[in-house]
């Protein structure tokens, strides 16, 4: 495994907080908590993420397993659904029900890798091009453009959902990026032969 690819899953392993932004300005951001931690029964660099409101800790609204990887030199993070996901909600704090999660649970999400550079100390990923990462939300179908940015500080990220046809901004943040500060460090989780180089 590559120095870069072990620095990411690292640096990917924790939790995060917007909450000093969430704080400072209540209309345009609401308070999300965003938790990534190493499913080592999974291929290597698997990861479950939840992000939830804060005021609904146990209740995510999106749950995936990510697979960070390295393939020809490129760096790419597989995005994956699960099935029955609401069997897993809040699998982020529990360690048996994350062990449960098994190969046959995941569901890949055509077009959604993300693809991934190295930048200065830290990572920035976007959702591959093409326009076929396509998400369901609120009685309408969108395609997601996605990307984020990763140090040792925290993450920023910006969605939005744009309409497949005409290609207008359907939803997703207007004020910019969402600021996460880092909360919690799984980094002792993730299996030491998924780190070595």
């Amino acid at each position: 495994m590559s120095s870069s690819l072990a620095r990411l899953i690292r640096l990917l392993s924790a939790g995060f907080s917007n909450q000093t932004q969430a704080f400072d300005n209540p209309p345009l951001y609401a308070h999300i908590l965003v938790k990534f931690r190493p499913l080592p029964q999974l291929a290597p660099g698997s990861l479950l993420l939840e992000q939830t409101y804060a005021i609904t800790p146990g209740e995510p609204y999106r749950i995936r397993v990510l697979r960070v990887e390295q393939r020809d030199g490129q760096l790419i993070i597989h995005n994956q659904a699960l099935h029955g996901e609401q069997r897993f909600w809040g699998a982020v704090e529990d360690e048996q029900r994350r062990q449960q999660i098994g190969a046959d649970d995941l569901r890949p999400l055509e077009g959604c890798t993300y693809v991934v550079q190295e930048a200065g100390e830290g990572f920035v990923g976007e959702v591959e091009p093409g326009c076929r990462c396509l998400v369901e939300r609120k009685g309408s179908t969108a395609y997601l453009v996605s990307r984020f940015e990763i140090n040792s500080r925290g993450m920023r990220t910006i969605d939005r959902g744009h309409d497949p046809r005409s290609h207008e901004q359907l939803w997703g943040s207007l004020a910019g990026p969402f600021e996460f500060e880092r909360t919690h460090d799984y980094g002792e989780e993730i299996p030491s032969a998924w780190l070595e180089v």
